[in-house]
């Protein structure tokens, strides 16, 4: 039984001999044994993982941790290769563990989680804009070149351009392009309008002001809007100021419970 490198090799590179091993894998229970197997047979091929996970090395990830992650999407094919098929091993464990290396892109150095759809965008769009950069000296090609050439919507190359600008997050803290005072992207953002809360009262308390009547409407319109005082109220509608008083109290005591209802 063969399980590590040996005389016998595979056709086209250095792959070791396990078609042996993996046959009599397939026919042993669970136990130490089948255990023993199979680390033999991870180990004979982790060599192959690690020449995948260095296709991976220029794009900002750290090595080890491509090579870990090479490494479970070997254990993957090994544990879910069927040699009943036919299928040369490495046919199968190639695209499970190059997949499993790009999952971990897709899952982990995204700044903020991005669908997969745009991430696909994505990789389209920048693998035609290099192709295109061969033909086209000078200038960048345009998106109407880049969608021909990808045989892609113009609408999905703009969605993948935008993408590309997006795999990493900006510092709030970074200092802006052309700023020569240390003015930073934080310095532009807004804060919280304290504006807005009135609005939402306003528009909350509308209604319930419109079913007053007319009377009391108007005095709380003098009072409110109008900034008038109770007792120059009280001369312009004939009565008392305390009058006016206890109808400016009873009507925001109904408006507050009418509201507060509304909201529960």
């Amino acid at each position: 039984m063969r399980t590590q490198a040996s005389a016998t090799h595979h056709p086209h590179d250095d792959a070791p001999d396990t078609v042996d091993a993996f046959r009599r894998l397939a026919t042993l229970p669970p136990g130490p044994e089948h255990d023993t197997l199979r680390e033999q047979i991870v180990e004979s091929w982790l060599p192959m993982a690690e020449r995948l996970a260095g296709r991976f090395r220029s794009r900002g990830e750290n090595y080890e941790d491509l090579r870990q992650v090479a490494a479970l999407g070997l254990v993957k094919a090994v544990d879910r290769y069927d040699p009943e098929l036919g299928n040369a091993f490495e046919s199968y464990a190639v695209p499970t563990i190059t997949g499993e290396i790009k999952r971990h892109f897709r899952d982990h150095m995204w700044t903020l989680h991005v669908p997969r759809r745009v991430q696909d965008l994505r990789n389209r769009v920048r693998f035609a804009g290099q192709d295109l950069s061969q033909t086209i000296p000078g200038r960048k090609p345009t998106v109407a070149e880049i969608a021909e050439h990808a045989r892609m919507s113009e609408e999905d190359v703009r969605t993948g351009l935008e993408a590309l600008e997006s795999f990493t997050a900006l510092s709030l803290d970074a200092e802006l392009p052309g700023s020569e005072d240390g003015y930073s992207l934080s310095d532009a953002l807004g804060s919280p309008d304290p504006a807005l809360d009135t609005v939402i009262d306003r528009e909350a308390v509308k209604p319930r002001l419109q079913a007053l009547p007319e009377r009391e409407r108007a005095i709380l319109y003098m009072r409110f809007f109008s900034d008038m005082t109770q007792s120059r109220i009280a001369d312009e509608l004939g009565i008392s100021q305390m009058h006016v008083s206890r109808l400016i109290s009873r009507c925001c005591t109904r408006l507050r419970d009418q509201i507060m209802s509304d909201a529960a």
